[in-house]
């Protein structure tokens, strides 16, 4: 059973401040991954984890309903 997708409304896109020493460990990594720089790859991380929260959330749910 496939969950259904859950709609959200799109917001303009935000910033985020984050300590500077997370910010160099951040970029070490972008360099390593070879993305063209921090954002991106900071971008795809926060995407993946995103993604990981929605299935885990959706597995949760079925589980409790069963």
């Amino acid at each position: 059973m496939k969950a259904q997708p859950v709609p959200v409304k799109r917001s303009r896109p935000a910033s985020l401040s984050i300590p500077g020493d997370l910010a160099a460990r951040a970029s070490f990594l972008a360099r390593l991954h070879r993305e063209p720089g921090i954002d991106q790859w900071v971008e795809r991380v926060v995407r993946e984890r995103v993604e990981l929260e929605e299935l885990a959330f959706a597995e949760a749910k079925k589980k409790l309903a069963s």
